[in-house]
């Protein structure tokens, strides 16, 4: 069981605290909750994968619960705060691709072409819960001071593992989702 395909919704969804009414995630403990309720993903990413994979995708084919428009990891910054229709949402932390993405597209390398691509995406908590609707714009409502983007916490992540003063950096950031918060401070500790 998985909740990794999706397609695009009509009318008004409800986003609560764990993620858009009527979603769902089999695996809890990798999947879901407050600091993962809403799963972002570029438009601007899918005719790369399309030209890769050699067919087209549609939206939702990345198991994303919103496909934006000129919104991508380089220039969301964690913490971000972004009201769309009633509900206000703030990025948590970028989205670690799992094996359903190859499942999802019968490509095994998929994960890692996602995670080496830095086109990841990223999710959202829900801060005040409400109503939005597809082709609702996001207005960016908040941006925090410390500038680190979904981008940059990736390669911190993936490529500066061994990186404490990287790491450190990542960690001062307080809208950091708690599940990134943890295994970082785990590698930081191994590696004094």
């Amino acid at each position: 069981m998985t909740g990794i395909f999706k397609s695009p919704c009509e009318g008004a969804v409800r986003l609560g605290r764990t993620g858009p009414q009527g979603d769902g995630q089999a695996d809890l403990k990798h999947h879901g909750g407050p600091d993962k309720a809403v799963c972002v993903y570029s438009q601007e990413h899918y005719p790369q994968w399309e030209q890769q994979l050699g067919r087209q995708l549609g939206w939702g084919a990345f198991g994303e619960n919103l496909t934006l428009s000129g919104m991508d990891e380089a220039s969301v910054v964690i913490g971000d705060r972004y009201r769309c229709g009633e509900a206000l949402l703030e990025v948590s932390q970028p989205r670690q691709p799992c094996f359903k993405l190859g499942l999802r597209h019968a490509e095994p390398k998929m994960t890692l072409w996602v995670q080496e691509s830095g086109r990841t995406g990223f999710y959202l908590r829900v801060v005040e819960e409400g109503e939005a609707a597809a082709g609702m714009a996001l207005e960016l409502v908040h941006r925090p001071e410390h500038g680190m983007t979904v981008a940059e916490a990736n390669r911190i992540y993936y490529t500066a593992k061994k990186d404490a003063r990287a790491i450190r950096s990542l960690l001062a950031v307080p809208e950091l989702a708690d599940s990134w918060r943890n295994a970082l401070a785990a590698r930081l500790e191994a590696l004094s």
